[in-house]
């Protein structure tokens, strides 16, 4: 191999690279106002609101992977820890994070990072049919859920016990998650079929 050909090579890789980072970071971006737009269509519902922001966060993991899905959701909570008003009710700043349903915005990190774990361990062997694709799809979000729901139930209890007082775990799961199981379970299933079919039209 010449050494011109050799430059030129390394130039279209780094071409390529380019390209590859700017559509990242495009879809990260687009994802990220995605669930902003989801999490503004929400229903007062006690200290926790009903809002579309879980199905607009499974849709993006769903379609654009857990790797871009993660930082999508990094970035949505970042511009809200700013003020930005990303968050139920057009709200914004550090302090949605301090009161007892912050847990439930925390939680979404960690259940983004054991969706993108899974997705790498098992994505691969579960993509080779649009069945066992839904299935994936399926599977991999109630644990997105589970972490989420888990996360947020501790970081509601501890916050307030501290606030008001001592508070027994079935009175916050009937705040917190009772009411949501039903209304979840239909987003999510909205969430796998959006996600399923517009993850054809990423590039990986």
């Amino acid at each position: 191999m010449s050494p011109k050909s050799s430059k030129t090579d390394r130039s279209n890789t780094k071409a390529a690279r380019n390209r590859a980072f700017i559509y990242d970071l495009v879809l990260i971006s687009v994802s990220a106002a995605l669930i902003t737009v989801c999490s503004w269509i929400s229903i007062p519902a006690g200290p926790v609101p009903f809002t579309l922001q879980t199905m607009g966060i499974l849709a993006v993991m769903l379609t654009t992977g857990g790797r871009r899905g993660t930082l999508a959701i990094l970035i949505y909570l970042a511009m809200g820890a700013c003020g930005v008003p990303v968050f139920a009710g057009f709200k914004g700043g550090i302090m949605s994070f301090a009161g007892p349903s912050g847990g439930f915005l925390v939680g979404f990190v960690f259940a983004g990072l054991c969706y993108w774990l899974l997705e790498k361990v098992l994505f691969q062997r579960l993509m080779t049919s649009t069945v066992k694709t839904l299935i994936f799809g399926a599977v991999n979000s109630v644990i997105f859920e589970a972490v989420m729901y888990v996360i947020g139930v501790i970081w509601f209890m501890t916050v307030y016990a501290a606030q008001t007082g001592p508070v027994g775990l079935g009175t916050v799961l009937t705040l917190c998650v009772i009411p949501f199981l039903v209304p979840d379970a239909v987003k999510l299933a909205v969430a796998v079929v959006i996600g399923g079919r517009a993850r054809k039209l990423v590039k990986n």
